[in-house]
């Protein structure tokens, strides 16, 4: 005991002579190792060792003794006790420590979360919170009277037009609020041409040997100078219209044309007027209510985006050689008011209308105008304003919903109500992100477009500078321009792999009256022919769609039959507005709230997204089946173009792989496991190619911009297709037996391109072809 006594005192005391050596040998013969551990002390030394030298002298007797020493004294036993004893107290209070941690902090993360009980960040499958809690939450978010307020707030800028200091206010205004409510946020300038009034001096019209009339109202990107020619009325300029006055044997050769705003874009009917070798078209109000004197504004580019960068962001570092997009006007294109244009029609010669273009006389040889436009082309510098709220999964995945700010005049239907859509549904999704648990798997990105009012140039120079990017990231666009300019109907216009989430959508928002929904009065009966309408190129989403192959969306409350005849002029107030809501501009900007936000958060709440193959398939078979029976109708008809030995078999066999590729999708969606992340990644990925990979690769994107050939604009599309095989029945001239079957071809190539990447792996693939 007394050596035990000692041992412990010297152990614990630390005797300067003392130590603790421990040799490891590895048994090269075998998986185990043989350890050696010598402790040593003063009593060791007394006993014939000589310090540290001695023990690296090993003998065997030596080797035995401490073999002996380690295993049977007291001092060792006592030793090895007192560790265990040590290790024991530390491992209990370490393990003491870690689980009272554990017990405060759920009771913390509760006060903050009601919804959900995990941590922040989340590293697998974000937590879901129920549907219909999500829906609850929004509903209780969005408030009439927060629109009220931010109406009053937007509408003190005045004078916003594109690239202004008022534009530029109102981008910093949006911006601001999205710092407020906690988003990332950041900007995207550009440099861009656009064409604008003569600063001094005016564009001017002389009709016959009349007075000069100065007009304030222009259309950018018109064909400057001076021309003179005879007048032909054209009703709406349509192609249909222009055909009607051939059909009559009237000449359009060098004629001004006379038209009506509306029913297509401006920049529609100058093309049109282009393709009968007309010298110029002036543009007056359909609508008689809008007074004599209200001058017209807009844009004439047959595209969108900066002309003078086609395909390319304007970036201002950026240097190109001198280019333009196809689409600009090559003739004269202006605005006049509904007095000036009455004036016109009641002089006119020449033969009389009737019907719906009312009993108008076309005009003739000597009903001549003199028309001089000298718009001058200038440099702005525009800035978009981008906010994100991030996702909690696939945080790389996006959703962006957008609205423009810039108007010609106040531009209140125009985007004002727009943009206050837009910052409602930003700051009430951050609220629900940040104190009532909603955790979106995916992110959403809220974007305030400057220079819309010339061709959507802000929305769409931000998809040329990112394109890359975006093409596999931004997986739909929300338009929220023109959301409210009426109230008896309600239109949508959409990819149709947006078609299913749109119905539902119609039917869990409540209309102005709360105990129907939205499909219930806007949608009776087949409501696809009751609420869809084609997609326009002169909206914003149509880029998103057929440029960027990003399914998109564009909505709104509208009238019965007329369009918002305020659009463009200095009259888009809010008492305008107002005028043909009923005064209920804020009441139908927060359902239109509701329908956007619905949309948006079903697209990042669910594990996969709501995006349905079944409207595509239909399209294309249709689409198949028509240019089926023109081929053989041509073959028929026309036996010398040498189309009988071509064969439709390719392109029913391309449509018959992406029916089965999207059933075969349909079927791993139906067997998926939505806790699978990995799995629901893919999946949605599979979805998401299917918009872009309808972009013909074939055809350049500054000769046609709008590559999608189911709804784009340009000789790869199906409907091109079609109206060539019309045209080859006919014998026309402009028909060509060779560019048809290039197109034919190409068009096939695409659909069955499109089904190899819908089918996913490379072994899935249908090699038939």
């Amino acid at each position: 005991m007394d050596q035990a006594r000692s041992t412990i005192s010297k152990i614990f005391n630390g005797e300067p002579h003392s130590y603790t050596r421990f040799n490891l040998t590895q048994n090269m013969e075998g998986d185990h190792s043989q350890v050696e551990m010598k402790l040593s002390s003063d009593m060791d030394e007394e006993a014939g060792g000589n310090g540290v030298g001695d023990h690296l002298n090993h003998n065997s007797n030596r080797k035995t003794y401490v073999t002996e020493k380690l295993g049977r004294t007291p001092k060792n036993l006592c030793f090895v006790a007192a560790a265990t004893f040590l290790i024991f107290i530390i491992g209990f209070l370490i393990g003491y420590l870690v689980e009272r941690k554990k017990d405060v902090a759920p009771s913390a993360a509760a006060s903050q979360l009601p919804f959900d009980k995990t941590v922040d960040h989340e590293t697998g499958a974000a937590p879901l919170m129920d549907w219909d809690d999500v829906k609850k939450l929004l509903a209780q978010k969005l408030d009439v009277a927060n629109f009220d307020s931010v109406f009053s707030d937007f509408v003190t800028v005045v004078d916003h037009r594109a690239g202004s200091p008022g534009d530029e206010r109102l981008g910093n205004k949006v911006l601001e609020k999205f710092k407020t409510y906690g988003m990332n946020t950041w900007t995207d300038e550009h440099f861009v041409k656009v064409q604008d009034p003569p600063a001094s001096g005016f564009n001017k019209l002389v009709f016959k040997n009349g007075k000069e009339e100065h007009l304030d109202g222009f259309l950018s990107y018109s064909a400057t100078g001076t021309v003179k020619g005879a007048v032909a009325y054209s009703y709406y300029g349509q192609e249909k219209d222009l055909k009607l006055l051939q059909e009559k044997n009237i000449n359009l050769t060098g004629k001004v044309l006379l038209v009506r705003a509306g029913r297509i874009s401006f920049a529609e009917k100058v093309a049109n007027a282009a393709k009968v070798n007309a010298s110029a078209v002036l543009i007056y109000p359909s609508d008689d209510t809008i007074g004599d004197t209200t001058q017209l504004f807009g844009h004439v580019h047959m595209g969108s985006g900066d002309p003078y960068t086609p395909g390319f962001p304007s970036f201002n570092h950026t240097q190109f050689p001198p280019v333009q997009s196809s689409g600009l006007p090559t003739i004269l294109a202006q605005t006049i008011t509904t007095g000036m244009a009455e004036n016109i029609l009641k002089q006119l010669g020449g033969q009389m209308m009737s019907g719906e273009w009312g009993f108008n006389k076309v005009g003739d040889d000597n009903d001549t105008i003199t028309l001089e436009v000298n718009n001058v082309l200038t440099e702005k510098k525009i800035n978009n304003v981008f906010g994100v709220i991030k996702g909690f999964v696939d945080a790389d995945r996006y959703v962006v919903i957008g609205a423009q700010r810039d108007a010609w005049g106040p531009g209140f239907a125009a985007s004002t109500v727009g943009t206050s859509v837009l910052v409602e549904l930003a700051r009430s999704i951050s609220d629900m992100v940040k104190n009532d648990g909603f955790k979106p798997r995916r992110s959403i990105v809220f974007a305030s477009w400057s220079a819309g009012e010339y061709g959507s140039i802000g929305a769409t120079e931000w998809l040329e500078g990112y394109l890359s990017s975006l093409s596999m990231k931004a997986f739909s666009y929300i338009n929220l321009d023109g959301v409210v300019t009426g109230q008896n109907s309600f239109k949508v216009a959409a990819s149709p792999l947006m078609y299913t989430l749109i119905e539902n959508t119609l039917r869990e928002v409540k209309s102005q009256n709360n105990d129907v929904s939205l499909s219930s009065q806007f949608a009776k009966g087949n409501w696809e022919s009751n609420v869809l309408e084609p997609l326009k190129m002169d909206n914003a989403a149509y880029p998103f769609l057929t440029f960027s192959g990003i399914p998109s969306l564009s909505f709104g409350f509208t009238s019965d039959s007329s369009e918002y005849q305020y659009f463009g002029t200095m009259l888009d107030n809010r008492e305008k507005l107002n005028s043909v809501t009923s005064n209920q501009v804020s009441q139908l900007a927060k359902i239109s709230a509701q329908f956007a936000g619905h949309i948006v958060l079903r697209l990042v709440h669910d594990h996969l997204l709501r995006f349905d193959l079944t409207k595509y398939n239909k399209m294309i078979r249709s689409m198949v089946a028509q240019i089926n029976g023109k081929v053989k109708t041509v073959q028929r008809m026309q036996p010398q173009l040498l189309l009988k030995d071509l064969t439709v078999q390719w392109l029913i066999s391309a449509s018959g792989s992406f029916s089965y590729a999207s059933g075969s999708l349909a079927t791993d969606i139906q067997n998926s496991n939505l806790d699978d992340t990995e799995m629901c990644r893919i999946i949605n990925d599979r979805l998401i190619t299917v918009e872009r990979n309808f972009l013909s690769p074939y055809v350049s994107p500054k000769e046609n911009p709008f590559r999608h050939i189911l709804l784009g604009s340009g000789p790869h599309t199906l409907e091109a297709l079609i109206r060539h095989l019309e045209a080859l029945s006919i014998s026309s001239p402009d028909a060509n037996a060779d560019q048809f079957r290039n197109q034919f071809a190409l068009v096939t190539w695409t659909i069955q391109a499109c089904a190899n990447s819908l089918a996913g792996d490379i072994w899935s693939l249908d090699h038939e072809i």
